[in-house]
Formats: structure tokens, sequence, C-alpha cells
């Protein structure tokens, strides 16, 4: 029964031990305020690029999440973040509450930084990094997907993007491009980590997912196809100076129509 017991145990730390954490969330408190910048204690567990949200404390029951902050500069004892504003419970319906700031105010880096949409070429991309990085909660790419046959775009962009970030509380998306993958703010679109990949199968487009036909919509050229996904995707993480194959001579055209919600109904005469 010790030996068994044993065995199991190797299994086990063996299993964490091939599982990657990402990025710890760090807590603190805000030093300096002023000129739409605060600063903060410096940590090993900051990375350029990244952000997070302040929450004031209005009295000992009531907090609320202010502002969101990105990383802009660390010098091992002290990081400055620029502030600006937390779109992801942004509500149109009520007013923004204006409050700035201040000293002593809490501040969460790497606030959500377990959740995160995945962008792949192919389900042996998908299986490897899921796999690899199993402490992170992954967002399947079929609900990105069924919100972009919804919106008829089967080319995201950055917009995009960040609402379906917003939809499913996350704060990461994973882009698979060639032989390297990228760990992107959701917020910022700055790209916080890269890693190598393998990349052997078919490529799917507009990326891996059980999806098909998402349908474009002749109203508007922004929902024009994807031709080249590496390529597409390069640009978008601004990777590459120009878009490959779509629209004309490789130029999206922008034309003055809004972005189509489905509204699906039965044909009346």
């Amino acid at each position: 029964m010790s030996k068994l017991f044993l065995v199991l145990s190797l299994l086990i730390i063996s299993t964490f031990a091939e599982a990657e954490t990402l990025f710890k969330e760090y807590k603190t408190t805000v030093l300096e305020a002023a000129d739409g910048y605060v600063t903060i204690p410096d940590s090993p567990d900051l990375v350029f690029g990244a952000s997070g949200i302040v929450r004031h404390t209005f009295d000992p029951k009531t907090t609320a999440i202010i502002a969101r902050v990105d990383l802009v500069k660390k010098d091992g004892t002290k990081a400055l973040l620029k502030v600006s504003k937390f779109e992801m419970l942004a509500q149109s319906a009520f007013p923004d509450t204006g409050i700035k700031p201040i000293v002593g105010d809490e501040v969460v880096m790497n606030y959500l930084y377990d959740r995160a949409l995945i962008v792949v070429p192919n389900y042996e991309v998908y299986r490897n990094i899921t796999k690899q990085y199993d402490t992170v909660t992954w967002i399947h790419p079929d609900m990105v997907a069924a919100y972009l046959t919804k919106l008829y775009r089967p080319n995201p962009d950055k917009k995009i993007f960040q609402q379906a970030c917003y939809q499913n509380s996350a704060s990461l998306i994973f882009f698979g491009i060639k032989d390297k993958g990228y760990f992107v703010d959701c917020h910022n679109f700055n790209t916080i980590k890269t890693i190598p990949i393998q990349n052997n199968s078919e490529i799917v487009l507009p990326f891996y997912t059980r999806v098909t036909n998402i349908e474009s919509s002749w109203f508007s050229w922004d929902s024009s196809t994807i031709h080249d996904y590496n390529n597409y995707y390069e640009y978008l993480l601004g990777q590459a100076d120009k878009l490959i194959g779509s629209g004309v001579d490789g130029i999206i055209v922008k034309l003055p129509f809004t972005i189509v919600d489905r509204k699906d109904s039965v044909w009346k005469e």
C-alpha cells in the first residue's frame, strides 16, 4: 500500500511539474499618483506591457474598480503605470465615476490573466498549448467563432477580440502564428510573452474552431474573409507592414457601415 501511495504521489508531482504557470496576480498599493500615472513598488511579477486595475475603497463595505493601468516603466524599486478607462465593465447607461486613483488605492496587476482566448491555426497547436498551460482557463474558440457568426465577421479585428475578452472575463489572448506563440493583453494589445510552437498541420480559417461557415456580409468590406492566416494575424499584432489578399490590392476598404447584428426572423410578405 505504501509503495502504491508513493507511485501516485510521484505521478501527481510530475503532472504539476509539467504544467506551466503564466503570470502571477500581483497586489499592492499606490505610492504616488499624478498626471494620469501612478507609481507602485516594483516586483519580478511585473511584465512590460501588462495591465491591471485600480480599486478604490469608499467605506469598509464598498470598493469599486475605477481605472485600468498599463506598466510602462520599472527600475527594480518602483514601477510606473499609465492610467486608462476600465472598459470591461463599462455601461453606457451609467456615467463614469470620475474618481481618479490616489495614494493608498489597491492595484492588482495581471488581472484576469488566468483566463484567455486562444487563436491558433489547427487542433494540433490548440491541444499542445492548452495542455502545456493547463493552469489557464481557456475560452474555447467555438465561443469566439459563434460571436463572429452573429456579427458576420470571418475576419476578427482588435475591437472584436477585445469585446470577446470582455464578454468572457478574460484578459489574455494567445495567438499561434507560424512557429511562434504570442500572449497578448486583451486591453492594450501589447505582446507580453512569446514562446516557440510546433505547427505541422493544415491551417483552418479564420482559426481553429468546430464552428464552420462563418458568413461575411456584402453590406460592408470589413467582413471580407481572411486569405492568409499567418499574414493576417501578424498584421493584427504589428508584426507585418502589409495585409495581403484582402479587400482591394491588400487594403481593407472602410465603408460607412456599422457591424451588422444577426437577427434571424421569419420573412413576412
